[in-house]
């Protein structure tokens, strides 16, 4: 079993205020999340999408090298920046130096993995990876060589370990999960995550085990309808007793890697019509104080998310956490439930099983 502590560090959004860069970044980086998913779709942004962001350390190499990452349960790549790259987004980074370790292997592959909010490409190498004091000898990971663009150079993190499925990994490399379950080095073939709220320390990530000191509510389990990302059916959403959008039903992914909701563009219309806030998702924060929870209705059980994790706060001024995207997919529409709605559950992700566990909160 291996802990890892996440810390929860100030955003790239008030990073950015501070310098008085914020108007010009986000003019220059219209946030597009669907290319994590789906490269090359369109997507029409709200502006609040850099609030929240948690981290981990881990260390690549013999003797090791440390790095901080964010552990992604949207993407299946492990990849950091090495001293081949020259990208500013690098030189402000920690960087890999094969050199300096006796158990890297080099390879002739290749990598390019697009997110929502940047890129990166580079090379292949096996090395020895610690998680928590799990060491995974020979695995897989990518040595960025280029990060183009600002938004890698703004962020506190060196690099991503996803934790998603191996039939999204790019270049078909293993994931470090994968690895870990493969060599016996966790007890239990799942992963369970918790993030704290209110800027408070405490997250995780657990590898291998469920702490039952955040599932005194009960765990709902809830069957994959993919295994790509950590994907769900949900049946609905509502506010205040009365469907308001994925009346239909509605295929939604679990992911660490994104900070806020993101909703189908109609349906984010709907959701800050019937919420009262503008078209840009702001809303003055004395009305934000009387909002209703939003209500996810995911295999017949309710998952209710209260405004005081959809409504971020920042300098007086209040907007919901929501953000638009349009995915077309063959089940129908799709959302992403990040950290807003991760916050108000400690979160199971069980390999074994096939299926993602939920247990409130208080």
């Amino acid at each position: 079993v291996g802990r890892v502590p996440l810390r929860k560090m100030k955003s790239l959004r008030q990073r950015l205020q501070e310098q008085g860069l914020l108007e010009s970044y986000l003019e220059q980086h219209p946030y597009n999340l669907a290319a994590k998913y789906f490269p090359g779709i369109a997507v029409e942004p709200l502006e609040n999408y850099m609030d929240d962001e948690y981290f981990g350390t881990i260390s690549i190499g013999t003797p090791p090298q440390e790095f901080t990452v964010v552990f992604d349960t949207g993407s299946s790549n492990l990849w950091v920046p090495s001293v081949f790259c020259s990208s500013p987004a690098c030189r402000n980074h920690n960087r890999f130096n094969p050199a300096e370790s006796s158990t890297f292997l080099s390879t002739n592959d290749t990598l390019f993995i697009a997110y929502g909010t940047g890129s990166m490409s580079g090379v292949l190498g096996y090395d020895t990876i610690n998680v928590a004091g799990i060491n995974v000898r020979n695995q897989l990971f990518g040595l960025a060589e280029t990060e183009p663009g600002d938004f890698f150079y703004y962020t506190p993190f060196d690099g991503i370990l996803g934790l998603a499925f191996p039939s999204i990994a790019s270049s078909g490399a293993t994931p470090v999960f994968d690895n870990m379950m493969m060599e016996n080095l966790v007890d239990r073939h799942l992963f369970s995550v918790y993030l704290s709220r209110d800027s408070r320390s405490g997250s995780f990530v657990l590898f291998g085990a469920i702490d039952p000191y955040y599932t005194t509510n009960g765990i709902s389990w809830i069957p994959l309808s993919a295994e790509t990302y950590w994907q769900i059916t949900m049946e609905s959403v509502s506010v205040s007793g009365t469907p308001v959008a994925c009346s239909s039903g509605c295929q939604a992914i679990v992911d660490t890697g994104t900070t806020l909701l993101a909703v189908p563009i109609r349906a984010l219309r709907t959701l800050l019509r019937h919420l009262g806030a503008s078209s840009s998702g702001e809303i003055s924060c004395e009305a934000a104080s009387r909002l209703p929870d939003l209500i996810f209705h995911i295999h017949g059980k309710e998952f209710p998310v209260p405004p005081r994790a959809y409504v971020l706060r920042s300098n007086g001024y209040c907007s919901l956490g929501l953000q638009g995207m349009d995915v077309p997919t063959e089940e129908g529409e799709l959302w992403i439930l990040g950290d807003v709605f991760i916050r108000e559950y400690y979160v199971i992700f069980d390999r074994a099983n096939n299926k993602v566990g939920l247990s409130r909160l208080p």
